[in-house]
């Protein structure tokens, strides 16, 4: 006769029987046979789900290549980390699977592209003409931009260095063929000066130009934040003579895939594309979904929260309507473009033998991505331009010039208005600078020879400084407040008033970028 169960018995198999669901069920879960079950549906604010699980390795990840900096933190945020998982935003409305693989050596992680390791990569459009030609077998195309450095790259300096001219002869670490070099070339241009007028100490990285810098073997170095502030404090009397806060427009990173990856793959790419573009879009408008991703990146690249906010501090994470112009697709748009970076830095590079078959724009710019794309609202809107305060001709006067360069307009005796030719001269000089250093105030000096009385010379040069500065508002729609315009009649002669080479010296308009 069999015995009843004493109650004791009865909880002792509830517990067991209990104990084996939890236990079975988080088995199945794990091993990924209960994908889909108990939640993770998608969310629209980027909240965090509490079922993140990530996928065993898999073929259906598309990975992406990035470098220890702020600028991907929009596909990264949107990705709920660096993990393919289930937390996923990408993953959560569209089913894919997206990984970013973190590696700095970029030479080892460009190897991972061409090898198939990694499906997209970053690079920064200025600095891809040096690279096309080592890439040209696996035909890689630009598809979407990610951010624009500001204030992520600068130029430390020595006590004693005050401006771009005062760099002459002096010895400067850069890390070359990367942003740094790029950035160098364009401050080099704004001060009229080339990249022989310095000495040139090259580097294998931007953390080795901080290095040769903070032990004080050269006067000058190229680095990328957060070396920046650690060389200020290394080195006593060191200070950032100029950053890309007011070099706007220069660094720009993109992400590249092979062609045939394209073909293969473009409706995914295109939501990772919208993904990422919504979720930098939220990190610029909300302070919560930054505070988020910073959290994401202090985890990712294995940084300081502080470091990983400071990161993301450092650049614009652009938006839809940012790619939109970065590709040519907004009409309207008289800003820095893609191709204008692109072709400029082609010839830069081919200049100093970095790239003998970068081809052309038309050749590497995919933006399928981007106009396959409808996504609506303010914060998806392309930035605007800096809006400058009004300053008064003395007080912008007495501001410091970082660099300035000096270009010859040509006018007739007594006249102040611009011919098509002067147009010309200063489109070719200047205005690429203006847009590139987007972020700083311009003061425009107009200058004679001696021949004539001081007073109607200062009064005609003011009207010709004038002149360029109301070209520069009504033809490439830059704020009349960025201007500061000066007549400095004779006062300001660079050569010699005795002879005619020396006065045709002397009639010139000074294009001057302005510490704020």
């Amino acid at each position: 006769m069999a015995k009843r169960l004493t109650t004791f018995s009865k909880l002792l198999i509830v517990f067991a029987v209990v104990a084996a669901a939890f236990f079975g069920f988080n088995y199945l879960q794990k091993s990924g046979m209960l994908e889909g079950v108990g939640g993770g549906e998608g969310t629209t604010t980027g909240q965090k789900t509490d079922n993140k699980k990530e996928f065993a390795k898999d073929d259906d990840v598309i990975k992406i290549g990035v470098v220890t900096w702020g600028g991907y933190a929009g596909g990264q945020y949107f990705n709920e980390g660096f993990q393919a998982s289930t937390a996923s935003r990408f993953y959560q409305d569209h089913g894919i699977k997206v990984e970013f693989v973190l590696n700095d050596d970029v030479d080892a992680s460009l190897n991972a592209w061409k090898s198939g390791d990694i499906d997209l990569h970053w690079y920064t459009i200025d600095a891809f003409p040096t690279i096309m030609e080592g890439l040209k077998d696996f035909d890689p195309v630009v598809l979407w931009q990610a951010d624009w450095s500001r204030g992520g790259d600068a130029v430390v300096v020595r006590r004693g260095i005050n401006s771009v001219g005062d760099l002459k002869g002096k010895s400067i670490a850069v890390a070359e063929l990367t942003p740094s070099h790029s950035f160098l070339l364009w401050l080099l241009d704004a001060a009229g000066m080339s990249i022989d007028d310095v000495d040139i100490k090259p580097q294998a990285s931007a953390i080795d130009a901080a290095a040769a810098f903070k032990s004080q073997q050269v006067d000058a170095a190229v680095v990328w934040s957060p070396d920046d502030e650690q060389s200020i404090r290394a080195v006593a009397g060191a200070k950032v003579l100029e950053s890309t806060r007011s070099a706007s427009n220069i660094i720009a990173d993109v992400f590249f895939a092979k062609r045939e990856f394209v073909e293969n793959n473009r409706d995914k790419l295109q939501k990772i594309y919208q993904g990422w573009m919504i979720g930098a879009a939220e990190i610029n408008s909300n302070p919560k979904a930054k505070d988020k991703a910073g959290d994401i990146l202090s985890e990712g690249l294995g940084i300081p929260r502080s470091d990983a906010m400071a990161a993301i501090n450092n650049v614009r994470l652009v938006t839809h309507g940012d790619n939109q112009n970065f590709f040519g697709l907004n009409p309207s748009y008289k800003g820095v473009t893609g191709e204008a970076l692109y072709s400029r830095m082609t010839m830069e590079y081919k200049a100093l033998g970095f790239a003998n078959d970068a081809g052309n724009w038309r050749r590497v710019a995919y933006p399928g991505a981007v106009q396959a794309t409808s996504i609506g609202g303010a914060i998806h809107n392309a930035e605007g331009t800096k809006d400058f305060t009004k300053v008064t001709e003395a007080e912008g006067a007495g501001k410091e010039a970082i660099a300035t360069k000096a270009v010859s307009i040509s006018f007739r005796t007594g006249e102040f208005k611009l011919d098509e030719n002067a147009k010309y001269i200063i489109d070719r000089e200047f205005v690429d600078i203006a847009k590139a250093f987007g972020n700083a105030r311009i003061r425009i000096e107009g200058n004679t020879d001696n021949v004539g009385s001081r007073t109607s010379n200062i009064a005609l040069s003011k009207k010709r400084a004038q002149s360029v500065a109301d070209y520069l508002v009504s033809e490439h729609q830059m704020s009349p407040n960025r201007f500061i315009v000066i007549g400095n009649g004779p006062s300001k002669p660079i050569d010699t008033n005795d002879t005619a080479d020396g006065k045709a010296k002397n009639r010139r308009t000074d294009f001057e970028l302005i510490r704020e």
